[in-house]
């Protein structure tokens, strides 16, 4: 082998001892989930309505007219 390149394992088991069954039940789900596109992250957006800092009024500003902008909703 000294011509052709040694490959890394794709996955190492640290510690136990898996049945050859088990490991294929593994090696199965690594590639269904890279084959679905495991790479791309999904991002979750989270309602804001329970969100508590929406009960805590905001930071008053001073200044001309503030006072008249301060009963408007942001």
């Amino acid at each position: 082998m000294p011509d052709q390149e040694q490959a890394l394992p794709l996955l190492k088991v640290l510690k136990g001892d898996p049945t050859p069954e088990e490991l294929a039940a593994l090696v199965a789900v690594v590639a269904a989930r890279v084959a679905a596109g495991g790479d791309e992250r999904t991002v979750v957006r989270r309602s804001s309505w329970p969100a508590r800092e929406r009960n805590m009024r905001g930071a008053h500003h001073h200044g001309p007219g503030r006072w008249r902008a301060s009963a408007f909703p942001r």
